[in-house]
C-alpha cells in the first residue's frame, strides 16, 4: 500500500466503491459507484478497509488500492447506526416486501414462516397467497386459516449481525409494536 493511500484511508472518509462486477464493461460505461463511509481499518484482513454504504447497515470490505474505489476530500465522524426498535417500511434488502397494499417478511431460521403487518385478517391471507404465489409455493399445501394475530416489535440488530432486524411478540400498546398476522410454517 503506498504511503498516499495509507494517508487517505482512514475512519471516516467518503469513498465511493464500484463493485467488481461493473469494473471494465463496455456494455456499461457509466459504472454504478456506490457512496460510502469507511468505518474501520482491518489490516489483519489482507490490509482492508471496512465501508458502509450510504443506505445500509451492512459493510463490505476492500482492499485500500482496490481501483473500484475512490476517495473523497470529505473525513468526518462516521454516522451512529440506528439500533432499537423501528417501524418497518417496505425495502427489500431488509426483506420488507409490499403485497397485496400491505408490508410482509419472512423470518426463521430458514425463512419459511411470515409475517404480515396489518389488522386485517382477509388482506393479511391475500398477502401471504400472493407472496406464496410468486416464489413458487403450492398456495393448496398452505393452511391460510392458521394465521394468527400478534403484536410485534421490530428491532435493528447490530452493523454486521446475522440478521439486520430481529422480530419479537409484544403487547398492544408496548412501544412501536404493530399488528400483524403471524403464518408458521
Amino acid at each position: 500500500m503506498t504511503s498516499t493511500l495509507t494517508e487517505k484511508a482512514v475512519i471516516g472518509r467518503r469513498v465511493t466503491l464500484t463493485y467488481y462486477r461493473d469494473l471494465n464493461r463496455p456494455d456499461r460505461p457509466d459504472r454504478p459507484e456506490h457512496p460510502g463511509v469507511i468505518t474501520e481499518l482491518v489490516p489483519n484482513q489482507g490490509a482492508s478497509v471496512r465501508i458502509r454504504l450510504d443506505g445500509t447497515r451492512c459493510s463490505v470490505y476492500a482492499r485500500p488500492d482496490y481501483e473500484g474505489l475512490t476517495y473523497l476530500d470529505e473525513v468526518g465522524p462516521v454516522p451512529e447506526l440506528p439500533m432499537g426498535r423501528f417501524t418497518p417500511v417496505a425495502s427489500d434488502p431488509y426483506g420488507f416486501y409490499k403485497k397485496a397494499g400491505v408490508l410482509l417478511a419472512t423470518i426463521g431460521e430458514d425463512g419459511a414462516d411470515l409475517v404480515v403487518i396489518t389488522d386485517d385478517p382477509e388482506i393479511a391471507r391475500a398477502a401471504a397467497r400472493l407472496y406464496d404465489t410468486e416464489i413458487g409455493v403450492d398456495v393448496d399445501s398452505v393452511n391460510y386459516g392458521a394465521m394468527a394475530p400478534k403484536w410485534a416489535v421490530f428491532e435493528w440488530e447490530p452493523e454486521d449481525a446475522e440478521c439486520p432486524w430481529t422480530v419479537s411478540w409484544a403487547s398492544k400498546g408496548d412501544d412501536q409494536a404493530v399488528h400483524i398476522y403471524y403464518l408458521p410454517s
